[in-house]
């Protein structure tokens, strides 16, 4: 059975930093792009952030670049989202999500992607 298992969040103040962390289990995905999305309260699922197969393609949502970084570790089968400089509006739910076809571009879509964790809780207060 093939899980995304996201950990890292929590609640935190405006100004600091948060690493999210998904690991797979069940198959390895050091073939496939990674993305990380999120869903605020009241809002539809967005993209924040993908990584090629090899992690030399990085693609960022507007609103998060310069302040969150996408890595992976293939040998550990897991991504990072660091995250800089967090704001409320960062306040939501994050997901993992792995796409399906090999080698396939750091895509925004969500469509693209095929499996998905559950999310994590990342608070931002004022």
């Amino acid at each position: 059975q093939v899980q995304l298992v996201e950990s890292g969040g929590g609640l935190v103040r405006t100004g600091d930093s948060l690493l999210l962390s998904c690991t797979a289990s069940g198959r390895t995905f050091s073939n496939n792009a990674m993305g990380w999305f999120r869903q605020g309260p009241g809002k539809e699922r967005e993209f924040v952030a993908s990584i090629n197969w090899s992690g030399s393609l990085r693609n960022y949502a507007d609103f998060v670049t310069g302040r969150f970084d996408m890595t992976r570790d293939n040998a550990r089968n897991t991504v990072y989202l660091q995250m800089y400089s967090l704001k409320p509006e960062d306040t939501a739910v994050y997901y993992c999500a792995a796409s399906q076809r090999p080698y396939s571009d750091a895509s925004s879509d969500p469509a693209d992607y095929y499996y998905w964790g559950q999310g994590i809780q990342v608070t931002v207060s004022s």
